[in-house]
């Protein structure tokens, strides 16, 4: 291939007839000796003929090619030997310019071996059309030799543009040396550079994600350019696109102090992309050569330059957010533009008045829209709310400027400002913005509807969720996400119901599920019963059909188990207590999900033991345990913690002590939930003593028990009757500044009822129940001008507005005082200062003798 390339390159250049016309038609030009009028007319009709039918063979050759018929392209060139008549550089410009934008530059090398051949002289498009197919089909270094003929050639002021187009294939390929070479070349023919040049690199440095260099490149080419609206917002994108935002909002403004300045104009191009009307005059490479290095840096060391030391960074400058940046109604009265070297910090103030800007053209203001867009997009994928709330405080106003500017916001200026409103400030905050948009005629943009519906989803308000993906006039596949997260409340919510009038809905608009909806199916019907009784053999057939009938659905629309999708599924089938299909599934998971990493399948395993421990299927448990270790699947504490708790049903403390021993060998420490699982397996042998002596190994350790601990005790000291390791846990819990769940209290009162201790079961009740409020002494008393008069109301509705005033995020709040109401309608006295009841002062006064608890 270099062999032809060199050759061609070779003949081309020191042929002389190189940018000029064959040397017969230079004869036909010069004129036709006086012949006879009818052999003029025969040969002038079989030049006709000879250029259609080479125009004809050029458009099969074409044809072939997009067919991928290389065999019948290659035979139709070949043919072009037997052609009658002189080849010129005309009869394969078609051919070259397919070739250059396919690209297929192996054609291209068979097409420039027959023109040397035929000794064919080159032209500038042939020029571009080469280089260009070698550039973007991958040929760098071939491409970049044909760039050197070029520039070497004498006619040097017209060929920056083909450097342009290899600087645009390295905007995809992303290699450095490649970009370095191609501007050394071009500093070595003194070229300059262009907008075009500098938009090229653009690309390079957002690709390598190089902040750096972005600034740059911006500072030179501001230097010696006034440059286009079109150019500042590739700069604005390339900074969102970086993530510093901060410096595309300053571009921002620079672009509606040109925009008011009427000073460019836009025109559509043949691809209906808008262009800017003036020329692109390149800067000439002056004597001070290192000005114009752009990538190249002394103090880098690298060869790649700055390009390859710059990391993704998404505050760059932060010295940038910390100035204060005026808000977008400030910009109606001025506006700011760029001092010489491009400092995006000191910008000049010009005055900027709004009728101005409201007579720029449309597709500048278009420009500025969608630019404003940008940032607003950005914000939302980089959670920003920092500059979104400069940009936006009291949206009411900014909306108005923005329409006094000339700007008439569209839906999907709405739709950003909506999400980044949503992800900095929450859904209600978007709400308020809606309304206000309704208010003056505005319909949410569809995808601000499904944002909405998703923001709710997951703050798991379902019915607003469900109601604003109602709104939704034309459901695309794209609100699919909207569904999913519906649907995932609903399971977070344990509302089955809900979900299937969703699915249901889903058909109706015909919406095609993804492997996330499948997911969520699996997770939602999966198990029948859980979590309110065991499976049952009719539940399980109900479960079988099921997940039948959800497997078929995913066959039908071609989609296939992913390592979540199983995963839900092998926990549904543990949940409802079906082992067999459980460790069925388990084996199908290995064998179809071949690329599962190891850990994957541990967290699989680790599903599968915590259900057959569960089920109390110890033996399965632990055969199911040495399949793990015989894989060498690593293991993780969770996976130790269930074969510690799958012991209690042996019970043996001796085979928990030995997993304890493989999980600090496997280099795992004790956590709390360790610690539990181990006193589960003590307690089974009814051993208050040991478990004891595990919460203070606990303290020893540096563990610190949580109320899950101390509960466990609780539950076995109740069942067993130890009323004296019950109230020994409860001062524990007590001096450990743990709060009280209601399993304590259920507990503790119990204890005391069973021996019909009813007093002292309603004093400890109200005592736990002030604890659970609070342990603070001072905050109780606080609270307490408050909430006694909810204790005491005698509104027949009383309880139900305790319910109702708590929600779930406060559900023992409203469980404490609903305590305290049925403690004072036992006739006991209401009192916020818990430790001076008597029976806590009893407690605290046997555990300050440390007198551990007489076990019976």
């Amino acid at each position: 291939m270099q062999r032809i390339l060199s050759r061609a390159a070779r003949r081309c250049t020191n042929s002389s007839s190189a940018f000029k016309f064959p040397q017969a038609q230079a004869n036909a030009i010069s004129g036709v000796h006086s012949e006879e009028a009818s052999t003029c007319s025969n040969e002038y009709d079989s030049s006709a003929w000879r250029t259609r039918l080479v125009r004809s063979m050029q458009t099969d050759i074409v044809n072939a090619l997009r067919r991928g018929d290389r065999q019948q392209a290659s035979l139709i060139l070949s043919n072009f030997h037997h052609t009658d008549g002189v080849l010129t550089k005309e009869d394969f410009s078609y051919i070259l310019e397919y070739c250059a934008k396919a690209p297929d530059p192996l054609f291209v090398m068979e097409t420039l071996e027959l023109m040397e051949k035929k000794a064919i002289g080159m032209s500038k498009s042939i020029y571009r059309y080469i280089i260009q197919a070698l550039s973007r089909g991958g040929y760098a270094k071939d491409a970049l030799h044909w760039l050197t003929l070029v520039g070497e050639k004498e006619i040097t002021h017209g060929v920056l543009p083909f450097f342009n187009i290899f600087l645009n294939a390295c905007g995809s390929t992303s290699n450095l040396n490649d970009v370095e070479y191609c501007l050394e070349k071009m500093e070595t023919y003194l070229l300059g550079k262009s907008e075009i040049s500098y938009c090229e690199l653009l690309k390079v440095a957002v690709l390598q994600g190089n902040l750096s260099a972005v600034h740059d490149i911006w500072k030179d080419c501001t230097r010696y350019y006034s440059t286009s609206i079109i150019t500042q917002r590739k700069f604005l994108r390339a900074f969102t696109a970086l993530g510093d935002l901060q410096s595309a909002y300053h571009i921002l403004q620079h672009m509606i102090a040109l925009a008011a300045q009427n000073s460019d104009h836009l025109r559509l191009s043949y691809k209906k992309r808008y262009q800017s009307s003036r020329l692109d005059i390149p800067v000439l490479a002056l004597s001070d050569l290192a000005d114009l290095k752009l990538l190249l840096d002394s103090s880098v060391s690298s060869p790649q330059g700055r390009l390859a030391t710059g990391q993704y960074s998404t505050d760059a400058q932060p010295e940038l957010f910390q100035e204060e940046t005026q808000s977008f109604e400030n910009v109606q009265p001025k506006a700011y533009v760029l001092p010489s070297g491009g400092n995006l910090a000191g910008m000049v103030e010009l005055d900027c008045p709004s009728k101005a800007l409201g007579c720029a053209p449309v597709a500048v203001k278009k420009i500025l829209i969608w630019s404003f867009n940008d940032i607003m997009h950005a914000c939302i994928k980089l959670n920003n709310c920092q500059l979104a709330e400069q940009i936006f405080i009291e949206e009411r106003l900014k909306l108005e400027n923005m329409h006094k500017l000339g700007l008439r916001p569209s839906k999907f200026t709405y739709d950003c400002f909506v999400k980044t409103v949503i992800s900095g400030k929450g859904v209600a905050h978007a709400i308020k913005v809606i309304e206000s948009m309704e208010r003056r005629g505005i319909e949410p943009y569809n995808d601000t509807l499904a944002a909405l519906s998703i923001g709710h989803s997951k703050d798991l308000q379902l019915d607003l969720a469900e109601d604003f993906l109602g709104r939704i006039s034309e459901i695309r596949p794209k609100h699919i996400r909207a569904f999913n997260a519906l649907l995932s409340g609903c399971e977070i919510m344990n509302e089955p119901e809900r979900a299937v009038q969703i699915l249901a809905k889903m058909k109706r608009v015909n919406m095609k599920p993804t492997l996330r909806t499948y997911e969520l199916l699996f997770s939602l019907f999966g198990n029948v019963n859980v979590p309110y009784e065991e499976g049952n053999v009719l539940s399980h057939v109900d479960v079988s059909k099921r997940i039948s009938l959800i497997e078929m659905d995913m066959l039908n629309n071609g989609i296939q188990h992913s390592f979540v999708s199983m995963k839900n599924l092998i926990r549904a089938f543990g949940a409802e207590g079906m082992t067999e299909e459980m460790l069925k599934y388990l084996n199908v998971a290995e064998n179809v999900l071949w690329n599962m990493d190891p850990y994957q399948k541990s967290d699989l395993y680790c599903v599968v033991l915590h259900a057959l421990v569960k089920a109390r299927e110890t033996h399965k448990a632990i055969r199911t345990f040495k399949i793990m270790r015989s894989c060498n699947l690593p293991a993780n504490i969770s996976i130790y913690n269930i074969m510690i708790e799958c012991c209690k049903w042996l019970p043996c403390y001796r085979s928990a002590s030995a997993f304890l021993s493989l999980m600090l060998r496997d280099g795992f420490c004790p956590k709390v939930v360790t610690f539990t699982s181990l006193l589960e397996v003590v307690l089974a042998k009814e051993d208050f003593e040991g478990a004891l002596e595990l919460l203070d190994m606990c303290k020893i350790e540096g563990v610190q028990p949580d109320i899950e601990f101390f509960n466990t005790i609780l539950s076995h000291a109740y069942f067993r009757g130890q009323i004296h390791v019950v109230e020994y846990i409860v001062e524990c819990i007590h001096r450990a500044t743990i709060q009280p769940d209601p399993s304590t209290l259920w507990y503790t009162f119990c204890a005391y009822a069973e021996h019909e201790l009813y007093n002292t079961a309603i004093e400890a009740l109200q005592v736990l129940s002030l604890r659970m409020i609070s342990e603070d002494v001072s905050i109780l008393r606080e609270k307490g001008i408050i909430l006694e008069d909810i204790i005491l109301s005698e509104e027949p509705d009383a309880e139900l507005r305790i319910i109702r005033t708590f929600e779930a995020a406060e559900e023992y709040l409203a469980t404490a005082l609903l305590n305290l109401r049925w403690c004072a309608t036992m006739g006991s006295t209401i009192s916020w200062s818990p430790e001076e009841s008597l029976w806590a002062r009893r407690l605290a006064s046997s555990f300050d003798a440390n007198k551990r608890p007489r076990i019976s």
